[in-house]
């Protein structure tokens, strides 16, 4: 038998306004927010983090002291002659001033944001939205902003406010590199899912309607203490009842999802379904067994959709995979050169030349200036976590990854029909680490995209001609779509231990080219 849980469904309170009565109180719409507001609520947060074994929570701490020693020492910088201070106060209409934010604060008050939503904890998430208050209410146009508030949102349960968030983001931004738009999608096709599935159990039990404008704890608390007597007819009108409240009163979506999923739970008990532990309850003609399995399907559904996406083309067009053996195979006996993604080579004119080779390598977020990277793409090697450049038609693409779930959702999300002929399979998702058993206590860093392409060329060793073309390891910054331009060159890869195995490998080597066969 199933027993009540302590967390029961919640109501909002009748006096509250909900999201459609008052847009302006809704979370959707950004609050205007004073920078000094914000800051003394970071202050305020830092000060109640102590150390303790959430790592979560420390990276926090750090992110929160570099905020505030960057505003820190801003305010004791003097203002310079020319008016061209990245944090300056203004004045303003009213008495007083306020700060202006800067983009000495910006990247450090985005990376609290971030951190504060990696926590996941209610706290953290309302310091997130604060942060994206703050920064929205200066600048509107902020792609990273509306993404980390579209993503705050929708972990509260603010499905739709996090929807209209997301395609702020998407209306500012030319590279769906993060794959905002299939995220968005997968959003919008599961609250349809959730709304039939609800409008499914009102069809089917009128007398539910009696019990949705009862408070919703009370009603599913009655329906708990029927179910537990025998008498599932009853308690399911109270139960489906509570259920169209929460819907209709706006409660969060993590809170209907747990609610549903009980729900289901005590269904399949009281149809008597195998595996439940539960005999038939129902009187005859109310637990029709086509019926639950069409409301468990949407069940199933809203929460697929949720977490995935739909997929318009499962096929992806005709993609084949590609082994270990089968790569080998095509790159064996080729001239290949790989091209960072580095100002050298953007700043270059060796396009002709690289496009001379029979294979050309690229990563990640790759940017093409014929003239300068060349223009043919043959293999794309990026890591899972981003989207930049999928739709872009190639040979062979190969995606990276450590952990084989994450990576498989990532191509299922990301992946474009018809954009490669050829996907790495699982036996080139990690190459350093998997086929060449190099273990963290050997090689703690991460390994990049370009540093697990190059092992993986180097190890196979049938190519002729392997050159890198413009690795200064990023000493010359780098060289990207403008979309990833922002992202910081990320601290989780060693490249001074890149660098030095290249070089222990090189034939020859020079400004621009790096020659290892």
């Amino acid at each position: 038998m199933t027993k009540a849980r302590t967390r029961w469904p919640r109501q909002r309170d009748a006096e509250a306004p909900l999201p459609s009565e008052d847009p302006a109180s809704a979370p959707a719409a950004v609050r205007p927010t004073e920078l000094e507001t914000c800051l003394r609520a970071c202050a305020a947060h830092s000060g109640k983090l102590v150390a303790g074994l959430d790592r979560r929570r420390t990276a926090l701490a750090e992110a929160l002291r570099n905020l505030l020693a960057a505003h820190a020492t801003m305010e004791q910088t003097p203002a310079p002659a020319t008016p061209l201070p990245l944090l300056r106060r203004t004045a303003r209409s009213g008495p007083g001033s306020a700060l202006v934010l800067g983009d000495q604060l910006m990247d450090p008050l985005l990376a609290v944001g971030n951190k504060a939503l990696d926590c996941g904890y209610e706290d953290e998430l309302k310091l997130a939205l604060l942060v994206t208050d703050a920064v929205l209410t200066q600048r509107t146009r902020s792609r990273a902003a509306w993404r980390l508030r579209a993503r705050a949102l929708e972990a509260t349960g603010a499905e739709t406010e996090a929807v209209a968030a997301y395609e702020r983001y998407l209306a500012l931004t030319d590279d769906d590199g993060f794959g905002i738009a299939a995220r968005t999608a997968g959003l919008r096709a599961g609250a349809e899912c959730q709304g039939e599935l609800l409008r499914k159990l009102a069809e089917d039990c009128p007398e539910a309607a009696g019990f949705a404008g009862e408070p919703v704890t009370d009603t599913w608390a009655e329906g708990l203490a029927l179910h537990a007597r025998g008498d599932w007819n009853r308690a399911r009108s109270r139960l489906i009842g509570a259920l169209l409240a929460q819907d209709r009163s706006g409660a969060p979506v993590p809170e209907i999802q747990e609610a549903l999923a009980q729900y289901v739970g005590l269904a399949l008990e009281a149809g008597g379904a195998p595996g439940s532990g539960g005999r038939p309850r129902t009187a005859p003609g109310r637990g029709d067994p086509a019926r639950l399995t069409e409301l468990i399907a949407l069940y199933a559904g809203q929460r697929r959709m949720r977490m995935r996406g739909p997929v318009a083309d499962p096929t992806f067009g005709g993609v084949e995979w590609a082994t270990l053996g089968e790569f080998r195979n095509h790159i064996a006996g080729k001239s290949i050169c790989l091209i960072a993604n580095s100002q050298r080579v953007g700043t270059g004119s060796m396009g002709a030349e690289i496009d001379a080779y029979d294979l050309v390598v690229r990563f990640n977020s790759y940017r093409i200036d014929p003239a300068a990277t060349g223009s043919r793409t043959d293999i794309h090697a990026t890591i899972h976590k981003h989207g930049f450049n999928w739709d872009r038609k190639v040979h062979t693409r190969l995606v990276f990854g450590g952990l084989s779930g994450d990576w498989k959702y990532s191509l299922r999300t990301r992946l474009v029909p018809g954009a490669q002929q050829y996907l790495g399979d699982e036996s080139l998702r990690w190459p350093l680490r998997d086929i060449g058993k190099v273990t963290a206590d050997v090689w703690p860093s991460i390994p990049t995209s370009g540093f697990n392409m190059l092992w993986l060329l180097d190890h196979l060793d049938v190519s002729p001609q392997l050159d890198l073309i413009g690795f200064d390891f990023y000493e010359s910054g780098a060289y990207r779509l403008p979309a990833a331009m922002k992202m910081p060159i990320t601290s989780v890869h060693e490249y001074t231990s890149e660098k030095a195995w290249v070089m222990e490998r090189a034939r020859s080597v020079t400004d621009t080219r790096i020659r290892l066969r």
